[in-house]
């Protein structure tokens, strides 16, 4: 699986982040899994296509909590929420996954976390 790995927080900003994730009601159905959701513009045509069908269409993002150290995992695959194979679940595109880093990234900046 290809992921965007942020690891080596501390429990404070490992906190802050799953405290803004949970505010913004972003839980998946486990806990520690969160659906960052794909902008409609950054979608592939079959994704569109299948919108109806298979979306809304996310990232998931894993918070993963250590015994010393935590982290954050990107899962770089567009899933869809209401099925879970079909041809429109794939890797992300050179621009969804740039999008999706920036993304995260900046939420992570805007939690004053430095990283």
């Amino acid at each position: 699986m290809r992921t965007y790995l942020i690891e080596d927080l501390y429990d404070d900003a490992y906190e802050k982040i799953t405290n803004a994730l949970n505010e913004l009601k972003l839980n998946g159905p486990l806990e520690g899994i969160y659906y960052l959701p794909l902008p409609e513009k950054l979608l592939q045509q079959e994704q569109i296509d299948h919108m109806d069908e298979c979306g809304p269409y996310f990232m998931a993002l894993e918070t993963v909590k250590g015994v010393e150290e935590h982290s954050v995992r990107l899962e770089l695959l567009v899933r869809g929420r209401n099925k879970i194979r079909c041809s429109c679940v794939c890797y992300a595109t050179p621009e969804q996954r740039k999008h999706m880093i920036e993304y995260l990234d900046q939420f992570i900046e805007e939690l004053e976390i430095s990283v």
